[in-house]
């Protein structure tokens, strides 16, 4: 690790088979914890590479449970944490909106970051309980059209800087590893950043990754379309910026989309929005990332054709089947 530390002091990077190796080491226990420390936040200062991004991120696979779901094209949507924003669950009722659209979707997940409620805390609120049981899961894609993974589960890496991050107690770049490391590595992704410089760096990591993706961000600093603004979206074939009113809908406030002070809270508004009973902001948000989810899925669809698709899904009531078909399966 001290040769590392020099590297990094002295104003250099890492390559992607040097963060291979710590991110290896790090598992192996061969550092300590102030090691630990002391790389995490030379990098954090400066800036994460993409090389380095992948680096980490090829250990944290190979050190990981993957999931052989190969003969499946399936997506994953899912943002950074980090906006700090403390919306509802919605990339995970997107989720189910695109499901309900006959997709197939591989969510991976964990508990809250930025928010009081993340992906793995409203489905267990719900009862579901999470499983690395690749035949139950595949049964769950096959039945419901979507399976979760949650994360602890299979990036068995995570634990061991764990403490160390949360002593830490800022955002470090394990925080951008999380969506990257979903253990089926599914064919499509679309992932939210927080930030533009996040939004950039993501777009190479994929790009490099090879699979087919768009990555989000919304102008006011959420890591989603959130609708108070206007958003990016990155993809293999293009980049533009658009606004709510580019998708047929409205502009909504950053009190509209909020997720309350608690985990019941947001969960409540998780209900709504696929019982139909939410408000109009609420379900058209959801709408706006279900919708973008499918455009990455099909190419061949405009944005308006994703957004009528999306809201048919969630409007028929077939969201709202499939979630229930999901916990039949996994509670």
């Amino acid at each position: 690790m001290k040769q590392y530390l020099l590297k990094l002091i002295e104003g250099n990077t890492l390559t992607q088979e040097e963060t291979h190796e710590i991110m290896l080491g790090i598992v192996e226990e061969k550092y300590n914890v102030q090691q630990i420390a002391a790389l995490l936040m030379a990098m954090q200062t400066r800036g994460v590479t993409v090389d380095e991004l992948l680096g980490f991120r090829q250990g944290l696979l190979e050190t990981g449970k993957y999931m052989d779901f190969s003969e499946y094209n399936t997506l994953d949507i899912v943002g950074t944490g980090g906006d700090g924003k403390n919306t509802f669950n919605i990339s995970t009722c997107s989720a189910f909106v695109i499901a309900g659209a006959g997709y197939k979707v591989t969510k991976h997940g964990n508990g809250g970051s930025s928010s009081v409620s993340g992906a793995s805390n409203v489905l267990q609120g719900h009862g579901v309980k999470f499983t690395d049981d690749i035949n139950l899961l595949k049964r769950s894609l096959d039945e419901a059209g979507i399976c979760y993974f949650h994360a602890p589960l299979f990036a068995y890496g995570m634990k061991f800087v764990g403490p160390t991050r949360k002593a830490l107690g800022v955002p470090t770049c394990f925080n951008l590893l999380g969506p990257l490391v979903n253990p089926c590595h599914p064919k499509n992704s679309l992932h939210g950043t927080a930030y533009q410089a996040q939004l950039r760096l993501y777009t190479n990591v994929h790009q490099k990754i090879g699979d087919n993706f768009g990555v989000i961000t919304s102008y006011d600093g959420y890591d989603e379309i959130s609708l108070t603004s206007g958003f990016k979206i990155c993809t293999n074939n293009f980049e533009k910026v658009l606004t709510p009113v580019d998708l047929g809908l409205s502009y909504v406030n950053q009190a509209d989309i909020y997720g309350g002070e608690t985990a019941e809270d947001a969960q409540k508004i998780f209900d709504a929005v696929l019982e139909g009973t939410s408000t109009p902001a609420q379900r058209n948000v959801v709408i706006a990332n279900a919708a973008c989810g499918i455009s990455v899925m099909d190419k061949n669809l405009s944005m308006s054709d994703s957004v009528a698709i999306a809201r048919e899904s969630l409007e028929s009531g077939k969201a709202l089947a499939t979630f229930k078909k999901f916990l039949a399966i996994n509670s």
